[in-house]
């Protein structure tokens, strides 16, 4: 790799998804494209987004309520077109995923499901410093049934002087406290460092001591290959409004394992959506679920928040993710370049504290600035970067490939020496 604008675009004229990024409407900085480096946080909008919207509009004006039943994409099956590709992009089979709410309204869901303490088990072991959604909604749980989080809440750190976990000491504390553990809950990418987890290993300890394991995928989903179903995993939950560009606070996923979806001695909270379609109008007493994942709705679907995340999902499978896989890979290799370039101008001062292997990470590299971090960042931002800054001194950003090009990249490494002052 040639950290060079000349080698960048010599990269983009060979990729093969380079016609991808004008499908998609980048943010422009003094009448120029800028430097989008967030799709972690919102991915950028489809410009076929809009005409799937409009088709459901358009229906809405022209049928009413009839476009249940009449529309051109009727709406009472809306969310079963989305099986399949889901099922795709997270290694599932499609009765084991279904759209529906949003990330933690599923996480609560499943955890109805899925976390169900007694005396002896009553345990949770999670990352340290979680996503703060997943902290609320695991003390919230906690406390629900009637525990103190001090004692129910195991959380994995990463060691002292380290800003990632390890491996062995999420095996070891699930080891430790494995005879007294409920739930093994992890996200499968880390949002701070973005840290690629090993959910299998971390899965079949779990199983091995007996508890369960459900992972939150916001910032793998869409990012990094799954394979939910091959690890076991028991239940998992994802947004689409990061990596899958589906709009801000576009409807969410969610994945039961095939061994969970038909047992109905699972408890769960229950509504008409994820009734038994073929009894649901007979509006009778006594939930009867689904025997698919799509037994855990409640409510039927937000068609035209559906409609965004359907233009996005369709972008994903004409793409194709062998391919998308192997240009993240690539894209990984030349920021590593760029980035050990531009470190240079820091003397020191830039920490990258994502993990350079290669199954320990996906699009998300994390950069500690020891020294007027806010400073860079705001440099950055003036010269047309679209990055992200998370408190005290981290700067995050994520070349995605769907959109995102070479010359994007050695853009950022030209304008972050630059910052460097």
């Amino acid at each position: 790799m040639e950290n060079t604008l000349a080698f960048a675009r010599a990269l983009d004229a060979k990729d093969p998804l380079n016609q991808f990024r004008s499908r998609f409407y980048i943010p422009q900085h003094n009448g120029i494209d800028a430097v989008y480096l967030t799709g972690n946080s919102l991915g950028l909008q489809p410009r076929s987004a809009e005409t799937y919207i409009k088709q459901e509009l358009e229906d809405w004006a022209r049928l009413g309520v009839e476009g249940h039943f009449d529309a051109r994409k009727p709406w009472m099956p809306y969310h079963e077109q989305f099986a399949q590709q889901l099922a795709s992009l997270t290694g599932s089979l499609p009765d084991e995923v279904v759209a529906m709410n949003q990330l933690t309204v599923n996480l609560h869901l499943l955890m109805v499901s899925f976390y169900r303490p007694t005396k002896q088990r009553f345990k949770i072991i999670c990352e340290a410093k979680a996503f703060p959604s997943d902290q609320y909604a695991i003390e919230s749980q906690v406390k629900f049934h009637g525990f103190d989080p001090a004692e129910a809440i195991v959380e994995v750190a990463p060691r002292a002087g380290e800003h990632t976990l390890r491996q062995e000491d999420i095996l070891a504390a699930i080891n430790q406290h494995g005879a007294q553990t409920a739930l093994v809950l992890f996200g499968g990418v880390n949002y701070y460092t973005g840290q690629v987890l090993d959910m299998p290993g971390i899965t079949i300890a779990a199983h091995e001591a007996g508890a369960l394991v459900g992972f939150d995928l916001a910032h793998a989903a869409g990012n990094i290959a799954l394979r939910l179903h091959d690890w076991q995993v028991d239940f998992a939950c994802w947004c689409s409004y990061k990596y899958l560009n589906s709009g801000p606070g576009g409807v969410a996923g969610a994945f039961v394992h095939e061994k969970h979806i038909t047992d109905t001695s699972v408890p769960r909270f229950a509504g008409w959506w994820g009734y038994r379609k073929d009894t649901r109008f007979k509006m009778e007493k006594g939930f009867d679920p689904i025997p698919t994942a799509e037994g855990w709705q409640l409510s039927n679907a937000p068609v035209l928040s559906m409609a965004a995340h359907k233009a996005s999902l369709d972008i994903f499978e004409e793409a194709g993710w062998e391919k998308l896989e192997a240009k993240r890979l690539q894209q990984n290799v030349f920021l590593d370049q760029v980035l050990k370039e531009a470190s240079e101008r820091f003397h020191g001062q830039l920490e990258i504290i994502t993990p350079t292997e290669t199954a320990q990470r996906g699009c998300q590299v994390s950069m500690l600035v020891h020294k007027n971090g806010r400073s860079v960042f705001d440099n950055l931002t003036k010269a047309g970067v679209i990055a992200d800054w998370r408190e005290p001194d981290v700067i995050r950003i994520a070349p995605v490939p769907l959109y995102n090009s070479f010359e994007d990249i050695w853009k950022f490494g030209h304008l972050l020496q630059e910052a460097a002052g």
